[in-house]
């Protein structure tokens, strides 16, 4: 009884002959081989294949099956978990030509830049462009020699905007144009201290781009004998210091922080508050001392000497702190024309401490490079700012199509998809997500798509079926190889094993359970019983 049952529960495994199913999939056609042929939808019309309307349907349509020939650009998403059941080998279509790699941003915060990157495969000499949503051209670029790119735009104002990427061939033909659609967000105005030691220049323009910039700004600049000028008066506790997102000093500044002062600021930065030191006078010992509390160890830097920042040889020459700057883990933030480092950031807790060691960056605009003088102090005060995370779900990651699988999550009841024709796609949270709450959806129509959850709107876009061809044949092609590469297929011929049927030994485990049952009832060989005797 023990020996059927484990070979009920384990049964033993069997010789089974190796059956080959032959998938055609995009651009695929039926090889001549032997065995079972199948065609997905997106495959051409083939007359000695069986349509199917996914894999899963055809294994299920073909048990006998023990490996997969998929044929063409290779499977789509929706194949991909059935095909893990089998080994597979791959006869894949030459590789696709035009652009098959691209990174690019779907929501960018309005006055920022944004970096489009990619690959395009096939097209020796071709050039790619980055048009507007007006169709100007913003930025051009040739291939490097593994042919990738990297463009940037800049958007202004809050909404939605369709860019475009264009791949010209040498020559100038157009081969191919995908669009790019950017959700263009108002984010809340970063609110920034600053705390100064005297009125100076660097100040004064400071204080005029953060006011250009819509910064909320609050200063607090000492004048000696114990008078400060400011808004208001500024007591940086932990209360004050919670409600703004950076903080900027100066030497002076931060030598005159008393004990609790620079307490609460350390406790506020390991709290996620950034903070920037501009070194504009050489540091004292107690200056070091309070630093390498932060995590930064420094020498005195008390020569000065002329830099320039890349890009424009006709930059005005700026004054640079000759300082070491020994960090850590510290990362440079800023380079000069020489490679030389200006400004580096590190983490301390959840912020970040930057120390940046020009002192009259305002030169930039007196010598009418207003533009340049905004952008580096864009790019100091965005690598240390608070994070401030806007509430809401998260939209499906781009790019997507129609008729694919896409995913949202943090979703709350009651979240919904309104398409561009009207039409309303109820979302239903998968359980098994956990504390994630995604739901699964799939577009029907390009556009742009709203996610409703409650009182937000997320909207996104769905590209039209016939946009990045070669991207996605990329995709599918890169997939399926590495599929292919997790899967181990024996040779043409050779048989595989698999566990036989469990019922014949349940069922003779069963007949014999029933006999000593019934052997247990009804001893064998047992004599007639004895009568009674009475007396």
């Amino acid at each position: 009884l023990a020996a059927l049952l484990y070979c009920a529960l384990f049964p033993p495994r069997q010789s089974v002959a190796s059956g080959t199913l032959t998938v055609l999939t995009a651009g695929g056609s039926a090889p001549a081989a032997a065995g079972i042929r199948i065609a997905l939808p997106e495959a051409p019309i083939d007359a000695d294949a069986e349509p199917m309307p996914d894999l899963a349907t055809a294994l299920r349509r073909h048990p006998g099956m023990s490996r997969l020939q998929v044929v063409g650009e290779g499977l789509e998403a929706r194949d991909l978990e059935a095909a893990r059941t089998l080994p597979l080998a791959f006869a894949a279509n030459p590789a696709p030509v035009g652009l098959v790699e691209l990174q690019a941003p779907t929501q960018v915060a309005a006055g920022n830049v944004f970096a489009v990157s990619g690959r395009v495969a096939g097209l020796p000499g071709a050039t790619v462009e980055l048009r507007d949503p007006a169709g100007q051209r913003v930025q051009h670029a040739r291939l490097d020699a593994q042919g990738r790119f990297v463009l940037h735009g800049q958007v202004r104002a809050a909404g939605l905007a369709t860019f475009s990427l264009r791949v010209l061939a040498r020559g100038g033909r157009r081969h191919e144009a995908l669009r790019l659609p950017l959700r263009i967000d108002a984010p809340p105005a970063p609110r920034l201290l600053v705390l100064a030691g005297a009125p100076t220049p660097e100040l004064k323009y400071l204080r005029r781009w953060a006011t250009d910039a819509g910064l909320e700004l609050r200063t607090r600049i000492s004048t000696g004998g114990g008078v400060n000028l400011g808004e208001a008066p500024v007591a940086l506790d932990g209360a004050q210091l919670g409600r703004v997102d950076a903080v900027l000093l100066d030497v002076r500044s931060l030598r005159a922080l008393g004990g609790g002062e620079r307490a609460a600021l350390t406790a506020a930065i390991r709290d996620g508050l950034g903070v920037v030191l501009r070194i504009d006078e050489p540091l004292q010992a107690a200056d070091r001392a309070r630093l390498r509390a932060w995590g930064y160890a420094l020498d005195a830097g008390t020569a000065s000497e002329s830099t320039r920042l890349p890009g424009d040889p006709a930059l005005p020459a700026l004054s640079r702190r000759v300082l070491r700057i020994d960090g850590g883990d510290a990362v440079t933030l800023l380079r000069d024309a020489r490679d030389r480092p200006l400004a580096t950031w590190r983490t301390l807790g959840r912020g970040r401490v930057a120390v940046l060691v020009l002192d009259d960056s305002y030169a930039l605009a007196l010598g009418g490079y207003a533009s340049r003088h905004a952008d580096l102090w864009s790019r100091v005060l965005a690598a240390v700012a608070r994070t401030r995370t806007p509430a809401g779900p998260l939209p499906p990651e781009a790019p997507l199509w129609p008729d694919e699988r896409a995913s949202a999550c943090g979703l709350g009841d009651g979240a919904h998809v309104l398409a561009p024709g009207g039409d309303t796609v109820a979302l239903r949270v998968d359980p098994a997500t956990g504390v994630g709450r995604c739901a699964a959806f799939w577009p029907r129509t390009p556009g742009w798509h709203v996610l409703r959850d409650g009182d937000t709107t997320t909207p996104f876009a769905v590209l039209p079926a016939d946009a990045g061809t070669a991207l996605r044949a990329q995709r599918r092609r890169d997939a399926t190889h590495a599929l292919a590469a997790r899967q181990s297929l024996p040779p043409d011929g050779t048989g595989m094993s698999r566990r036989g049927p469990s019922w014949p030994w349940l069922a003779a485990w069963l007949l014999l359970a029933t006999l000593a049952w019934w052997l247990e009832r009804r001893p064998i060989g047992a004599g007639p019983v004895p009568a009674a005797t009475i007396a």
